[in-house]
């Protein structure tokens, strides 16, 4: 089994387990989660495999849908954003880079990793908060959900990039 397996099993387990412990419970004005388990996803390298990408998308999401009990309304949307991931990763890299490189502030700048993370995170909380209503009865608080969910979401994942570019 090689390292980068494992690393990647133990992320797994670890976004699983802060989500379902510990930010599945915070609903801030009573609208806005953080949904922090959406940057394992941003986290795949530019060569990883994209079947592997939905697998591992479609698992996390899966674990958590179970735990919340919500029947795969974060494997659905989690699974959009790891089709989409890839290809828009592309977007953003030069030509001319290495094949392995990790998304991150300190690879590709801190304003093109703003973009193409805040993308990823909005189109995520767009499809779950979609799929959770399903009509757009209360469209108000339907946008609320989404906007507040997406900033939480955005700071924290800014919030871990910031302590990894000062530690490495």
């Amino acid at each position: 089994m090689s390292i980068d397996l494992i690393r990647k099993a133990g992320l797994f387990v670890a976004f699983a387990l802060v989500q379902i412990l510990v930010l599945g419970r915070i609903h801030l004005f009573d609208c806005a989660t953080p949904l922090l388990y959406v940057y394992f996803v941003l986290l795949f390298p530019r060569n990883y495999p994209k079947w592997a990408i939905l697998l591992w998308s479609f698992a996390l999401g899966l674990v958590v849908d179970i735990a919340y009990n919500t029947p795969g309304l974060t494997a659905a949307s989690l699974t959009l954003v790891g089709v989409i991931q890839p290809y828009f990763f592309e977007l953003f890299v030069p030509r001319d880079s290495v094949e392995d490189l990790k998304p991150s502030m300190r690879t590709i700048g801190m304003m093109r990793y703003l973009y193409y993370s805040s993308f990823l995170v909005t189109l995520h909380c767009l499809a779950f908060f979609l799929l959770e209503a399903f009509n757009f009865f209360n469209w108000m608080e339907w946008v609320k959900c989404v906007v507040g969910s997406t900033l939480i979401t955005m700071l924290l994942i800014l919030t871990f990039e910031t302590l990894a570019n000062k530690r490495g």
